[in-house]
C-alpha cells in the first residue's frame, strides 16, 4: 500500500472512533475510567480531563513519563480526541502552551469544539497536519508527546525526524507506542484492520530505538509492559473482530507474545 492509502485507512478508522465514540484504533475504545487506569492514568489525571475527550483510545499514558512544568510549550503528535492534550494542559497552565496536531477532521472537531466548552482554546490548539510533516516552526516546543500513533505512521523515521526538528535544544520526547519483541506472522502483517488495530505496522522495539537516535535524540529510555489487555479487547470493534475471527489459535497467540507497549523518553542536545 502506498502511504497515502495507509493514512487514508486510518483516518477513516479515527473518523468512525470520533463520531461513534467506540473503538477503532489501539484497544478497545471504551471512555471508560477503568480503562484508562489500566493504561496509566491516575484517578487524579481523570479528573483533569474532560469526558468527551476520553475515547479509551491508546497504550500508555506520555504525560506520566513528560515530567511537565508550569509555562512549557507541548506538542501532542496525532492527538485525537484530545485526551493527552487536556491532561498537559492541566500541568503547564495558562502560561504554557499545548499544540495538538491530527490529520483527521471528525477527531480535530470533536477536540476543538471540547476546548471551546472548556475556555481552554487561548491555549489549548488543535491544527490539521501529519506527523510527518508537522505544521510547527523549528525550535519552538519543550516537549513532544504522544500516544499510540507513531506505530500507525507509513515513515516512522520521518515522524521522529520532525519531532527532533520542532523541540528547543534540551526540549523532550515522551512516547507510549507498540512495539515488537519478533515479527508478526506474514499474515496478520498484511491485515489492513490489524494496521489500523495498531498491530501489523508496529515494528519491532530495536527498530523503533534504532529511529528515534538516528533521528538525533539522546538519553534514551526505555520501559516495556504487557500489551494483551489491549489485544483483548479488539473484538469490541465488530471490523477488527471478523478480522482476529480469521486467524488459528496460534496465529493469534503468536501475536499476543510479540506484542508489547512502550514508554520511551528521549532529549535533544542542548546546543
Amino acid at each position: 500500500m502506498s502511504h497515502e492509502n495507509i493514512r487514508d485507512d486510518v483516518r477513516a478508522g479515527y473518523g468512525r472512533a470520533a463520531q461513534n465514540a467506540g473503538s477503532s484504533c489501539c484497544g478497545t475504545g471504551n471512555p471508560g475510567k477503568e480503562h484508562a487506569i489500566e493504561l496509566g492514568y491516575s484517578e487524579s489525571d481523570l479528573e483533569e480531563i474532560p469526558d468527551e475527550a476520553n475515547l479509551g483510545l491508546g497504550c500508555g499514558n506520555p504525560s506520566a513519563i513528560a515530567d511537565l512544568s508550569e509555562g512549557e510549550v507541548v506538542l501532542d503528535l496525532g492527538s485525537g480526541a484530545g485526551m493527552d492534550a487536556f491532561l498537559a494542559a492541566s500541568k503547564v497552565g495558562e502560561s504554557g502552551q499545548v499544540i495538538g496536531v491530527d490529520m483527521t477532521t471528525e477527531m480535530l472537531g470533536r477536540a476543538r469544539d471540547t476546548a471551546s466548552r472548556r475556555g481552554v482554546s487561548h491555549f489549548v490548539e488543535f491544527r490539521h497536519g501529519i506527523i510527518e510533516s508537522l505544521p510547527v516552526v523549528d525550535d519552538s516546543v519543550d516537549v513532544v508527546l504522544s500516544n499510540c500513533v507513531i506505530n500507525l505512521s507509513p515513515d516512522k523515521e520521518r515522524v521522529f525526524q520532525e519531532a527532533f526538528r520542532v523541540l528547543k535544544p534540551g526540549g523532550r520526547l515522551a512516547i507510549s507506542d507498540i512495539c515488537l519483541s519478533a515479527p508478526l506472522p506474514e499474515k496478520v502483517r498484511k491485515m489492513e484492520a490489524a494496521y489500523i488495530a495498531c498491530v501489523s505496522g508496529a515494528l519491532l522495539a530495536k527498530d523503533y530505538e534504532r529511529a528515534i537516535t538516528e533521528a538525533g535524540f539522546e538519553n534514551i529510555q526505555a520501559e516495556r509492559v504487557d500489551a494483551s489487555a489491549m489485544l483483548d479487547g479488539i473484538c469490541a470493534d465488530p471490523v477488527l473482530c471478523d478480522t482476529l475471527d480469521a486467524l488459528n489459535a496460534d496465529e493469534i497467540e503468536a501475536v499476543r507474545e510479540r506484542l508489547w507497549s512502550y514508554r520511551y523518553t528521549a532529549e535533544k542536545p542542548t546546543l
